[in-house]
C-alpha cells in the first residue's frame, strides 16, 4: 500500500508494514495499536513512555485512541486498490486465442510468459517467483507460446536444444548421445546464428524479386491503362462509324423515297392528262354516234342525203402515239437496289462479328495462358470409393481396394469420378497430367443430377474423354470425334463471361493444340472434374 501511494505515512515504523488499527500519539506519530502497546510492554519504561521515533516522553502512559481520519483514508485506498486489482485481473482473463496460465485454479488468467525449463506458462502473478527467487534464476523465460510441446523431444521428453545438420531437425541432448552420436550437431543458438547470417542474401533476393515483380506490375498496369484507352478509342470510333452509317443510310433512304414519289407524281400527272384527253374524245365520238343514230331514223330521203355527207367526210378517230404511253412502269429496280443494300449491310454485320470474335479470341501461346493459371484441389467429399487422393489432394489414382469414407450428399457412388473444391468463373486456366488406359477431363455445374450421371451425359457437363487410342468430346449424351492427337498434358481455358470453354493438348515444348471449344452461355460457376478408370491417374499441375 505504501509503495502504491508513493509515501510512508501509511506504514508503521515499528513493524514496517501497513498500519493496522492506527493510533496517533500526542507528538503526532502514528503506529499500529498492537505494535506501540507491545513496544511499551517489553521496554523498561519506569513509568515514562517514549515515542519510538522522536523519543518524546509521556507520563503517565497515554490512553491510545483510534485515528479515525487515517483509518478511513486507508479504508478508501484499500477499496480503490482492490478495484484496480480486480480490473487488472479482468483484463487478464483468457479469451479465444490466448494461452492460459498453467498454475491458476478456478478462473484461469492469461499467461504472459512461458518457461522453457518448467515447460509451463504463467500469468503476471504466478510469474513473480521467477523474478524474485534465486531458485528460478537459471530458468529461461520466452514469449508466451501455445506449442511448448513442440519444443520437447517426443522420445526422451527433454528440451530440444541441439540441431542435427545431418538430419535437418532439432534434437535433445540425449539424442546427441544416442542415435545422432556420429552426426554433425551444433547448438540451436549456433545454427540460428549461422542461418541468420544468410538472411542478408535472402533479403537481397527477396528485394530483387519484389523489385522485378513491382516493375512487371507497373508495366502490366500501364498496359491495362493503354488497353483501356485503346478500347475507349475503338468504342468511340465504332459509335462514330455506326452513326455515320446510319446517317448516310437515312439520307439515302430519304433520297430513294423522294425519287420514288417524284417519279410517281410525274407518271400520275401524265396519265391524268391522257385520261382527260381520252374522256373528251370519247365524248365527241359519242355525240357523232348519236347523230348517226338520229339520222338513220329519219324518213326524209333528201334530209338524210344532205345531212349524211358531213358525217362521211369526218376523219377516222386518231390513234395518237400518246395513247401508247407505257403506264406499266414499276419500281422493281428500287426494290432490287434495296436488296443489294441489305446484302451489303449483312456483309458489314458479318465483318463486325469477325471483329468481335477477334477481340474475344483465346490466348495463343502457353505463356499467355499461364497468366490465368489458377490453383485447384480435389474434394474428398466427392471422390468415388476406389479413387485415392494424394499430393495434397492434387492427384487422384484408381486403386483396387475401396476407400472407407463417410457418406456425403455430393459423393459419387455410381461412377469413378471426383470433383475439385473450387468453382470457377471469370477467366481461368489449369493443366493436368494423365496416365493409364482412359480418363475424362470435365467441367460441370454442381447439382443432384450430376451424381446420377457420367460426365458429358447431361446438358450441365462438358467432358473430353482421353485414351491411348482415341479422343472424344461429350455433352448431353452427344459424342464428337476429335481428330487431333492428345498428349499426356491437357490444358483447360475458361472465359466464363464470354461463354467460352476450350480444351487443349499441351506438348512437352509448350505448344498448344486445340482439341475442342464450346461456345455457350454459362449461368453458374463451373467445377473441374475427372473420371479415372481402372489403372489410371490424373495429377493437377500446381501453379508456379
Amino acid at each position: 500500500m505504501a509503495e502504491s501511494c508513493g509515501s510512508d505515512i501509511f506504514r508503521c515504523s515499528i513493524c514496517l508494514d501497513e498500519l493496522n488499527h492506527p493510533v496517533t500519539l500526542h507528538c503526532g506519530h502514528s503506529y499500529c495499536q498492537e505494535c506501540v502497546n507491545a513496544f511499551w510492554d517489553q521496554g523498561n519504561q519506569k513509568g515514562i513512555y517514549t515515542c519510538p521515533q522522536c523519543v518524546h516522553s509521556f507520563n503517565p502512559r497515554p490512553v491510545l485512541g483510534k485515528n479515525i481520519v487515517l483509518a478511513d483514508a486507508m479504508g478508501k485506498m484499500s477499496k480503490e486498490e482492490a478495484k484496480a486489482a480486480a480490473a487488472a485481473a479482468e483484463g487478464d482473463e483468457v479469451v479465444p486465442g490466448d494461452v492460459a496460465c498453467d498454475v491458476c485454479t478456478g478462473r484461469r488468467l492469461k499467461a504472459v510468459k512461458s518457461c522453457l525449463v518448467c515447460l509451463a506458462s504463467y500469468c503476471s502473478t504466478h510469474l513473480q517467483p521467477h523474478y524474485q527467487s534465486a531458485a528460478f534464476k537459471r530458468h529461461k523465460l520466452v514469449e508466451v507460446s501455445a506449442s511448448l510441446q513442440d519444443k520437447i523431444c517426443p522420445k526422451h521428453d527433454k528440451l530440444l536444444e541441439v540441431f542435427c545438420r545431418s538430419d535437418g531437425h532439432c534434437i535433445c541432448l540425449l539424442c546427441v548421445m544416442d542415435e545422432h552420436r556420429s552426426h554433425d550437431t551444433v547448438s540451436a543458438a549456433a545454427e540460428r546464428e549461422d542461418r541468420q547470417k544468410q538472411f542478408g542474401k535472402m533479403k537481397h533476393r527477396y528485394q530483387r524479386g519484389i523489385h522485378e515483380k513491382e516493375k512487371k506490375l507497373q508495366q502490366l498496369r500501364q498496359k491495362i491503362d493503354s488497353l483501356k484507352s485503346s478500347g475507349d478509342a475503338a468504342v468511340q470510333e465504332a459509335d462514330r462509324v455506326y452513326t455515320e452509317i446510319v446517317r448516310t443510310a437515312d439520307m439515302k433512304l430519304r433520297a430513294v423515297k423522294q425519287g420514288i414519289r417524284v417519279e410517281e407524281k410525274a407518271g400520275v400527272s401524265r396519265a391524268g392528262a391522257l385520261v382527260d384527253r381520252l374522256e373528251r374524245e370519247i365524248s365527241e365520238l359519242r355525240k357523232g354516234e348519236d347523230a348517226l343514230k338520229q339520222l338513220s331514223l329519219t324518213e326524209d330521203h333528201i334530209h338524210f342525203l344532205q345531212s349524211s355527207q358531213p358525217v362521211f367526210n369526218c376523219p377516222e378517230p386518231d390513234e395518237s402515239p400518246d395513247f401508247n404511253i407505257n403506264l406499266d412502269t414499276s419500281f422493281d429496280f428500287m426494290t432490287k437496289a434495296i436488296c443489294t443494300l441489305k446484302d451489303q449491310m449483312e456483309n458489314i454485320t458479318q465483318g463486325i462479328a469477325e471483329i468481335t470474335e477477334t477481340i474475344q479470341a483465346d490466348p495463343m501461346k502457353r505463356e499467355e495462358f499461364l497468366l490465368y493459371l489458377c490453383s485447384l484441389s480435389l474434394d474428398p467429399n466427392t471422390a468415388f470409393e476406389n479413387l485415392m487422393l494424394s499430393d495434397g489432394n492434387r492427384k487422384v489414382t484408381w486403386i483396387k481396394r475401396a476407400q472407407h469414407r463417410p457418406d456425403h450428399p455430393e459423393r459419387f457412388t455410381e461412377y469413378d469420378q471426383v470433383l475439385c473444391t473450387e468453382g470457377l468463373s471469370g477467366v481461368c486456366y489449369w493443366e493436368v497430367e494423365w496416365k493409364g488406359p482412359r480418363v475424362e477431363v470435365a467441367m460441370c455445374y454442381k447439382g443432384p443430377e450430376l451424381q446420377e450421371n457420367c460426365f458429358g451425359y447431361t446438358d450441365q457437363s462438358w467432358s473430353v474423354s482421353l485414351s491411348t487410342s482415341s479422343c472424344t468430346f461429350w455433352h448431353n449424351e452427344v459424342k464428337t470425334k476429335i481428330s487431333v492427337p492428345c498428349s499426356v498434358t491437357v490444358g483447360v481455358y475458361l472465359n466464363h463471361e464470354a461463354g467460352s470453354l476450350s480444351f487443349y493438348s499441351v506438348s512437352d515444348s509448350g505448344q498448344m493444340m486445340l482439341l475442342h471449344r464450346v461456345q455457350t452461355t454459362f449461368s453458374k460457376p463451373l467445377y473441374p472434374g475427372f473420371m479415372v478408370s481402372r489403372g489410371s491417374s490424373v495429377k493437377i499441375r500446381p501453379p508456379k
